[in-house]
């Protein structure tokens, strides 16, 4: 008799692990789900507000008598459904869906709300954009990380730095955001 409650509650423990490995989000009356492809997104779900994208190159067999290079590219996509509902961002690897996470809540409209909130650091690029508008300007360099298991596999993972101008009337300053991986580490004012 102790077996069957048990096992039953191995089962749910068990669901409840697969159940944390998909992820899906709702786009009218479509669904998306982890692994569909970028092309399938775009057909259920619209144009993203913002798009942001980064690559790496994975080195198997450095050092040795073959060595092989994979690039990755990875996506971001940024959806705000209004001020009702999340902003959602999916993250996409070499052209399929890896991850759907959820931000704060959605705007009536893209930029006009550009205040210290909007600025502030760990903040990702969608969400300033959501509250700021698109960048006057952006600059970004990349300098590599070089990850080594010992067993000659490397991955070479580029560090984005990207700086973002944001200028508003009747100031005498611009802001300047500086993104460090997808991050906003800083505000700097810059004189015009």
């Amino acid at each position: 008799m102790r077996l069957l409650p048990t096992f039953r509650g191995l089962l749910v423990l068990t669901a409840l692990a697969f159940a944390g490995e998909a992820a899906a989000m709702r786009c009218g009356t479509r669904v998306i789900t982890t692994g569909d492809y970028d092309f399938q997104v775009r057909e259920r779900c619209g144009e993203p507000y913002w798009i942001a994208s980064y690559g790496e190159l994975l080195v198997s067999g450095a050092g040795g008598p073959v060595e092989r290079r994979t690039e990755r590219v990875h996506d971001e996509w940024y959806y705000n459904f209004g001020p009702n509902r999340l902003v959602h961002r999916l993250t996409f690897r070499d052209g399929r869906l890896l991850r759907i996470d959820t931000l704060g809540y959605g705007r009536h409209s893209i930029g006009g709300d550009c205040g210290d909130i909007a600025l502030m650091r760990g903040a990702v690029p969608g969400e300033v954009v959501l509250r700021c508008g698109a960048p006057e300007s952006r600059t970004a360099r990349y300098r590599d990380i070089l990850i080594r298991d010992g067993l000659g596999n490397e991955v070479i993972r580029p560090v984005r730095h990207e700086e973002w101008v944001y200028r508003f009337p009747g100031s005498r300053f611009a802001r300047l955001a500086i993104f460090i991986d997808g991050r906003l580490e800083w505000v700097e004012r810059v004189p015009l």
